[in-house]
């Protein structure tokens, strides 16, 4: 009995390994291979030039107008998804019967589950020519219709998680607000969105993730000129987006214009690593707050 307790602590020690040597793995890839990049182009540059062609023949090297591009896309995406999300969570936890909460969840769930691409010519093909129609100025190419699909795209992650937070808040805050006299509304958002923030705020930095790291709707339907811009009007390009294109296979491999791309990947997982930190903060401080 106590070897096969040994055998099961060694292959769950494995399992936890398994992540945690992927991630040293990756980070070390990206450390030397960039490394070689940042020995002929200077940090200086990189950071604060504001512009970036490094497959032009006047070469400039500045990451920012990527960065612009990926936050831009992403954040017209969080702020589809967090409202819609939320509301939806709300409305299944609280206000839809227990039969219509069984139906309907999985369906939504079905969302996470249709591929990218797809995603990325229906923002071509249909929220491109309708936005057109009310925006007459938009380019064919722009950020804010892929940054409305991709919010589409997570909202099952932000309803699915943040309904499961508010479904696994203890039925006595319910009733003692019930008790006091609230609303099902005032329930619903001044004692169990507080209660359940933490859960939520996982919600977001899931979603936050996966919109930093989505590829092929902004391949499609961004465009491909990297520029230095809030206007949702325009095409950009996104880091994931510049990755992609430089390994469809016509720059050639070991060339400076290939070790962009691991610059480019370093910049990607630094810019995750620090907002998630920064979510797992504010988690913290709702966590101490109401707790």
């Amino acid at each position: 009995m106590r070897s096969k307790e040994k055998i099961i602590e060694g292959i769950l020690l494995l399992s936890a390994a398994v992540s945690i040597l992927t991630t040293i793995g990756i980070l070390w890839v990206l450390v030397s291979e960039s490394s070689v990049f940042f020995l002929k182009v200077p940090i200086k540059e990189f950071l604060f030039d504001k512009q970036w062609t490094p497959l032009f023949a006047d070469k400039h090297f500045g990451i920012m107008p990527l960065v612009a591009g990926t936050m831009l896309t992403s954040f017209i995406a969080i702020a589809v998804a967090l409202p819609i999300g939320l509301t939806i969570a709300v409305y299944l936890n609280e206000y839809a019967p227990k039969g219509f909460r069984k139906f309907i969840k999985p369906i939504l769930e079905v969302l996470a589950a249709i591929p990218t691409v797809v995603y990325g010519y229906f923002a071509l093909m249909v929220i491109t020519p309708f936005l057109q129609q009310l925006f007459p100025q938009m380019a064919g190419f722009n950020a804010l219709s892929p940054g409305i699909v991709m919010g589409i795209m997570i909202i099952p992650m932000i309803s699915s998680l943040s309904e499961d937070a508010l479904y696994a808040v203890p039925t006595s805050l319910r009733e003692a607000s019930y008790g006091i006299g609230a609303t099902r509304f005032q329930t619903s958002f001044k004692v169990l969105i507080p209660a359940a923030s933490s859960g939520i705020i996982v919600s977001v930095i899931l979603a936050i993730s996966r919109a930093v790291g989505e590829t092929m709707i902004v391949a499609i339907a961004a465009g491909q000129q990297p520029r230095l811009t809030l206007n949702p009007f325009v095409p950009v390009e996104t880091i994931t987006t510049y990755i992609v294109q430089v390994s469809l296979g016509d720059v050639v491999q070991g060339s400076l214009e290939y070790q962009t791309i691991f610059a480019a990947g370093i910049a990607l997982f630094l810019m995750t690593f620090v907002l998630n930190n920064i979510s797992f903060y504010v988690k913290k401080k709702f966590q101490e707050k109401y707790e």
